[in-house]
């Protein structure tokens, strides 16, 4: 069990720097193909994903050109049964949004609510959900709204 947490910290260290790096391939390695993700705080009521490719189509393309980096702390891992387990880890992230793509920098801080399933032996990330505690938008409060 020890074990498993251990490779579920791992997986989530993978997301977090393979998603700043643009390692796009490594990135959707660390989902289930059928992952659902909510980030409905960051980008309204209809912002739930359903599957891996879906949820790196929309992903892509908003974050070209941008400068990421995302931290997350103090996570909070329960094995639930063999193949399953939920994890709650606090983040901050700060985006350089490219000059041109209508966005300026963001500075965001939070909760990611996850579920894990073991898919051939491996932990992957079956549900995200981003829960925002505050979020500026070129250092002015857009979340809470």
């Amino acid at each position: 069990m020890a074990d498993d947490v251990e490779e579920i910290k791992k997986l989530k260290a993978r997301y977090f720097r393979t998603l700043d790096q643009r390692d796009w391939d490594g990135y959707a390695d660390v989902f289930t193909d059928d992952v659902v993700v909510d980030v409905r705080d960051d980008a309204g009521p209809d912002a739930i994903h359903r599957g891996r490719a879906p949820y790196l189509e929309m992903l892509q393309p908003f974050l070209e050109g941008a400068i990421t980096v995302h931290h997350g702390h103090m996570p909070e891992i329960e094995i639930t049964g063999e193949d399953t387990a939920t994890g709650t880890w606090s983040m901050q992230d700060q985006i350089w949004f490219a000059e041109g793509s209508g966005f300026e920098t963001l500075s965001g801080s939070g909760w990611y609510i996850e579920t894990y399933r073991k898919v051939d032996g491996q932990w992957k990330i079956a549900e995200m959900t981003l829960r925002r505690q505050r979020v500026e938008m070129a250092g002015t409060q857009i979340f809470p709204r």
